[in-house]
């Protein structure tokens, strides 16, 4: 049985990705990382990949992490989603709990990530 996973990084940021991309691979180097720059990128590139787990940004050009994150949660109602943000508002944590959404705020930290990971490996 193979425990490889695939993660999908969805952030406008691409210094946010590259330090996702980059505490993945030291916690878990045979995980494979997929990267989306916006909500609109991140449908098609899930659809192409199947994550294990999307870690989606919430403020983004076009397509809003929120929006992207619901159209997700339909298509792949089992993937765990986790929103990475540096907008902690009330609303928003909210609102990502109502949909089953994880809630992780930004900065992006090695032990963040490797929380996000935990959860993918005991599963």
């Amino acid at each position: 049985m193979t425990t490889t996973k695939t993660v999908l990084i969805v952030d406008d940021s691409r210094v946010s990705r590259m330090m996702a991309r980059q505490y993945i691979a030291g916690l878990r180097a045979d995980w494979i990382v997929e990267e989306a720059g916006t909500g609109e990128e991140s449908l098609v590139k899930a659809r192409h990949v199947a994550p294990d787990l999307i870690l989606m940004d919430v403020n983004m050009p076009g397509m809003g992490g929120i929006a992207a994150a619901e159209q997700l949660r339909q298509e792949f109602p089992t993937v765990p989603i986790s929103l990475l943000t540096a907008n902690v508002q009330t609303a928003t944590r909210e609102r990502a709990t109502a949909m089953g959404i994880g809630f992780v705020e930004k900065p992006i930290t090695e032990a963040r990530i490797a929380q996000l990971v935990a959860t993918l490996e005991a599963a």
